[in-house]
């Protein structure tokens, strides 16, 4: 069995860590860890690819079989680099992620393989979520005329979660102390 640290970890993006979108630079910061581009793919299971949120965030959708097909980039990534990720991402409390098959697609000498990669989906979704356009790609600036609203000019005592999630205790408390923080 391999090391840990020695195993090669995958990980599908198809929102803004794409290259070209506004938070590419998560993989491209060597002090988040290793992140090499390996080639295009898409998603062998389908699900739903939202814009929400008053920021207009790219979800996937925690509903296999719904959707579409959806198509990203495959970065090899070490754990240094998956932990920062999950900063970014807000894992656990915002997404849950897991391992999904990924076809790789393209002019990649790996096109036609799949591969197992670490994928950030929404769960314990607001079903509204559901009857909004899917989409089976993300470009920030695409024809949905919904551009991404970066972090740095958010309004940061405002917790777009809500808007997404279905509020449990625990984050409702969460809620609370942050705009605690940002009022103090």
């Amino acid at each position: 069995m391999a090391n840990k640290a020695n195993s090669i970890l995958y990980a599908f993006v198809y929102g803004t860590l794409k290259r070209g979108e506004p938070n590419h630079h998560w993989l491209t910061d060597t002090t988040n860890g290793s992140a090499k581009f390996i080639g295009t793919g898409v998603m062998q299971q389908k699900y739903p690819l939202v814009i929400a949120s008053r920021y207009n965030i790219p979800f996937l959708v925690d509903k296999e079989g719904t959707g579409k097909n959806v198509h990203g980039e495959l970065y090899e990534i070490d754990e240094t680099m998956l932990a920062s990720l999950d900063i970014l991402e807000e894992y656990p409390k915002l997404y849950t992620r897991r391992q999904t098959p990924i076809l790789l697609t393209g002019d990649s000498n790996d096109s036609g393989l799949v591969k197992q990669a670490w994928t950030y989906f929404l769960s314990d979704f607001r079903q509204e979520l559901l009857n909004l356009p899917y989409l089976d790609s993300y470009l920030s600036n695409g024809s949905h005329n919904m551009p991404y609203v970066a972090r740095y000019v958010r309004d940061m005592s405002v917790d777009h979660r809500p808007d997404v999630k279905n509020m449990t205790a625990d984050m409702a408390v969460d809620v609370k102390n942050m705009t605690a923080v940002v009022s103090a």
